[in-house]
């Protein structure tokens, strides 16, 4: 079995990336493998590959030290999240078993000792009122789903896009935006909701004041003014609170319109 349920007294870590590539092979092609050769992690989630693992050079990757596991959209060009570790993982299941969001690619789960990842890419409501309307439901199935998981398996860390700025510190103008999808008052209610029902924000966790985002619009320039959204999160079981050693952002990698969002967790 693979040790992440070994004592804290040893002193190690794993160390968590999660990151929303818009588009694996366009990342790739911005530097994204010389950036993780300088920037080591043991887990790497992605989401938005909009790829299928057959179209992709992973031999990069797997020079690194990482094996991976691919849950792509049936749609191509879509959607999609693929987990690389270079710890071998106890269990992979893809989808949560809903039809509706597994076609889409948007959850993979990998069990490592007595810890459940869960790698995954919420659904975005900006282009109407019929995906904010999947938005909604998603949200309440995937908060079902996540609640009978930890009936059998309590120590769980979700991370990915939630496609949602939490607080008006997480956005950079919340007055304007109290309207648009990622910052509607229901949607933030929902996270209030996820984080009361025994989650941990895990960089708000170790960062209470700070002010960093994780996405940036392509227009005006936002990413260079840093009007951005924190919208990409690292949730933790608040029964392994001891075990966030620190978490933050990378918002000097460009590889994406979003940055990366990173955790150190202790075995």
């Amino acid at each position: 079995m693979t040790t992440l349920d070994a004592s804290t007294e040893t002193g190690e870590t794993v160390k968590i990336l999660t990151y929303n590539l818009n588009g694996i092979r366009s990342a790739l092609s911005k530097g994204l493998i010389e950036w993780l050769s300088q920037n080591p992690f043991d887990i790497l989630c992605f989401q938005e590959v909009k790829a299928t693992h057959d179209v992709v050079d992973l031999l990069p990757f797997e020079a690194l030290g990482y094996r991976y596991h691919w849950h792509a959209a049936e749609k191509k060009g879509y959607s999609g999240v693929a987990t690389f570790s270079k710890l071998p993982p106890d269990q992979v299941i893809m989808g949560c078993g809903i039809p509706a969001y597994d076609c889409e690619g948007r959850i993979l789960r990998t069990d490592f000792g007595d810890l459940t990842l869960l790698n995954c890419y919420f659904p975005s409501g900006t282009t109407g009122e019929i995906r904010q309307t999947v938005k909604m439901q998603f949200l309440d199935d995937f908060f079902a789903y996540v609640q009978e998981l930890r009936k059998t398996r309590p120590n769980v860390i979700v991370v990915g896009d939630y496609n949602i700025a939490h607080t008006a510190i997480d956005i950079h103008d919340p007055v304007r935006n109290k309207t648009s999808s990622g910052f509607l008052p229901e949607e933030r209610a929902w996270l209030t909701r996820w984080f009361d029902s025994g989650f941990i924000d895990s960089y708000r966790y170790k960062n209470p004041d700070k002010i960093e985002y994780s996405w940036w619009s392509y227009r005006a320039g936002a990413r260079t003014s840093n009007k951005g959204w924190r919208i990409d999160y690292i949730s933790v079981s608040d029964c392994c609170q001891d075990r966030i050693v620190a978490a933050g952002h990378l918002p000097n990698a460009v590889h994406s319109d979003h940055g990366p969002v990173w955790l150190e967790f202790a075995r």
